[in-house]
Parts: structure tokens; C-alpha cells; sequence
């Protein structure tokens, strides 16, 4: 781990405040990192120093040894929340190729480790200090308790799913008894080949736990001229699930979007993209709501400020301008925040917003969408048209 400047004064400041991670056995050539910064880990590796209190993700991937290979594994990671001069401790587990923290429990193990700090210090490596600015730009929405309720109950945020199938078929008349087409005959078409592969499902504990978009977008009752209504601006979907997943601090949502936005870019989940994009979706759709929720919305355009920053320039001609959805999304956003009724600072914010993203990403907010077509809205069943 390569050494930085730091102002002597921060310096001083994380030695006696910061926290320290105590990470033992992490086999030499692991790619393991900390918030924006990954290294490979070296022969003399014990763990991090000086880390500022706070949130912060605790990344790595295993890897063969050069002479097997060198190929490295699927990224894990966990959300810490570090108090000043905390220690956690952990030991590498071989055959799991994971990170077992259980010895922090141990309160003897951590006295004993925080006694003979001062001899492991030279085999702790500095916090990254400049991306410090950087990741608490991405994360100052992202509390303890939010991350604790969107991470997976493991604890571990991986970015291959760890899956099982739905059914347990293990033998064909498993597969009779459920009406399924038997394995010992030979396909006659791509589709029936596809049909006998498992259906599977997370297991349970590693999936992450975002909060549900609405499907239903209107309310129960509706006329034909509120669903359609309702297709248009997504207000009553974003109030319902603000009101069932968010009831107490509405503006964690937006630190949902940073989770699944960390998720994605750090830990290489692309069920966080995914998630991104829906609940981004769903904010830059809801014309009322963006009368109504005017912090909510100055916060959303600080937040998608700093994520767009981030994202490599490549990223965007290889997913995120997949379908146009970014510009598409935002030219809907920006058309809103410019309606009557919505507060003049967060018009003039919207504003400002735009001129820089069209300035550094050259996107045209000026052309006519192709949302501007015929909306098609299907009805409850039962509900017609007089």
C-alpha cells in the first residue's frame, strides 16, 4: 500500500482518533480495498490504520496463487459503520476465501491486538485519506441503520448472486410430479431446452433488501382518466413508497440511491445499477411531488451531481445510454422542475444542473423525447373505456 502527503495535523489527528481494521492471514495477492482505493495485498499485510470514523466498505476478491493461474474471484464487501479508535478484528477463512469477524466479539482477542498495536503498525497500511472527499460525496445520505436494513442479512454484498434452484428435482419422477419435461430426452427446440434449466432464486440472506418500486401506480378505484393519469407522473407511486419504506425520514431515499449507486460502482453488483435506474426513474417521473417534496428534490440533484461524476466516460456508451434511459430520464426530470408551482430555488438548481451535464456530457435535453408518444396504459381488469 503506497504511502500519501497528508497535512501532519489530519495525520496526528486519524493516529490518536481513527479506527483501525485488524485483518490477519489475508493470503498475498488479494485484491482488497477500502471505500474508493483497492490495493494487492502484500507478504507484510496485517490490516488498516487510521481510518475516520463513519461509514466505509470493506472490499476484496480472492486469487490463485500466479502458478495456478492468478485469476481472481467475485468481489465481496461489507458496510462498516467505525467509531474513533475502534478495532475490528478479523481472520481470513481459507475455505470459505472470506473475511470471519467473529473474533471482534472477543473481547480478551481485541485487548491483547489493541496492546501490541504499536508493534503491528508497520504492517497496517494508512487509510486512503484522498479519496476521503470523494467517498463521503457518494455516501453522506447512507446512515448505520440504512445500511443495516438494505445490506443482505449475511452481511456480505457480493457480486455474484450465491443461487439455488426453486425446486428440489433430484430425481425425474421429482420432475413428473411437478408436470416438468423429463431430462432423459433429447430437446427438440432451443425453448424446450431452456424450460427444463432450473428455475433459481437467491439464497435467502444474500439478496440485497432494496425497498419494492410500486407495480400499481394509481390508486385502488381509479378511473380510466386517473391510471392515465398516473402513468404520466408517478407522484402516487413514490408517496406510497415513501409512506411504507421511508415513513419516518423521507430523504433516506435518496440514500438508497447512493447505497445501490455504491453497490454497483465499487462492488460490481449490478442488481444495484438496476436498482439505481428504477428508483431514479420514479424521483425524476413524479411532476407533484416534485411541488410538494422541494428539499427532496434539491437533495436528489446534489446527489445525482456527484454519482454522475464518477461514472467512467465509457460507461455510458456501454449501459447507461442503453434505450437513452439517462437522458430520457432527465430531460423528463428537468421539463418537470421547470412546470409552474415548483419552488424558484430548485427551479434555478434544476437549471444550473442541466447546463452542466449538457456542457460536460454534450447530452441535448432539447430534443423532443420519444416519451412524447402515445402513452399505452393498460386497465384494471373489469375497468372500460365508455
Amino acid at each position: 500500500m503506497a504511502t500519501v502527503d497528508m497535512d501532519p495535523e489530519v495525520a496526528r489527528g486519524l493516529f490518536e482518533e481513527g479506527a483501525t481494521v485488524v485483518l490477519l492471514g489475508v493470503p498475498e495477492g488479494t485484491e482488497l480495498g477500502i471505500d474508493y482505493k483497492s490495493w494487492q495485498v502484500g507478504p507484510r499485510f496485517r490490516g488498516v490504520k487510521m481510518i475516520p470514523p463513519g461509514l466505509h466498505f470493506l472490499h476484496y476478491c480472492s486469487s490463485n496463487a500466479p502458478d495456478r493461474g492468478g485469476e481472481t474471484g467475485p468481489r465481496t464487501g461489507l458496510f462498516l459503520t467505525l467509531k474513533p479508535r475502534e478495532i475490528l478484528l478479523a481472520h481470513w477463512d481459507p475455505k470459505e476465501e472470506d473475511l470471519d469477524f467473529s473474533a471482534t466479539q472477543n473481547e480478551d482477542e481485541v485487548g491483547r491486538v489493541r496492546a501490541e498495536l504499536r508493534d503491528l503498525d508497520p504492517f497496517l497500511g494508512p487509510y486512503p485519506y484522498e479519496v476521503m472527499r470523494k467517498w463521503v460525496s457518494l455516501t453522506d445520505r447512507v446512515n448505520q441503520e440504512l445500511a443495516t436494513r438494505l445490506q443482505p442479512l449475511s452481511g456480505r454484498v457480493c457480486a455474484f448472486s450465491d443461487v439455488i434452484p426453486e425446486l428440489q428435482l433430484t430425481h425425474t419422477k421429482d420432475r413428473d410430479e411437478q408436470n416438468l419435461p423429463r431430462n432423459d430426452t433429447e430437446c427438440q427446440s432451443m425453448r424446450e431446452g431452456l424450460d427444463r434449466l432450473p428455475r433459481m432464486k437467491p439464497r435467502e440472506g444474500t439478496e440485497l433488501r432494496f425497498s419494492p418500486i410500486p407495480k400499481q401506480t394509481y390508486p385502488p378505484g381509479a378511473t380510466p382518466a386517473q391510471i392515465t393519469q398516473c402513468s404520466l407522473d408517478l407522484s402516487y407511486a413514490l408517496d406510497s413508497m415513501l409512506e411504507k419504506h421511508h415513513q419516518q425520514q423521507p430523504l433516506n431515499v435518496l440514500g438508497e440511491l447512493q447505497f445501490a449507486f455504491v453497490c454497483f460502482l465499487i462492488g460490481n453488483v449490478y442488481e444495484g445499477f438496476e436498482h439505481w435506474k428504477r428508483l431514479l426513474a420514479l424521483l425524476c417521473r413524479s411532476e407533484e411531488a416534485m411541488r410538494q417534496r422541494r428539499d427532496l428534490y434539491l437533495g436528489l440533484i446534489a446527489v445525482l451531481y456527484h454519482q454522475l461524476g464518477e461514472i467512467p466516460p465509457d460507461f455510458f456508451v456501454d449501459i447507461v445510454s442503453q434505450d437513452n434511459f439517462l437522458t430520457s430520464t432527465l430531460q423528463d426530470f428537468f421539463q418537470f422542475a421547470s412546470g409552474p408551482g415548483v419552488d424558484g430555488t430548485l427551479r434555478k438548481r434544476a437549471e444550473k444542473f442541466k447546463a452542466h451535464l449538457t456542457k460536460k456530457f454534450r447530452w441535448d435535453f432539447e430534443v423532443d423525447p420519444d416519451d412524447c408518444d402515445p402513452v399505452v396504459v393498460e386497465l384494471p381488469e373489469g375497468v372500460t373505456l365508455d
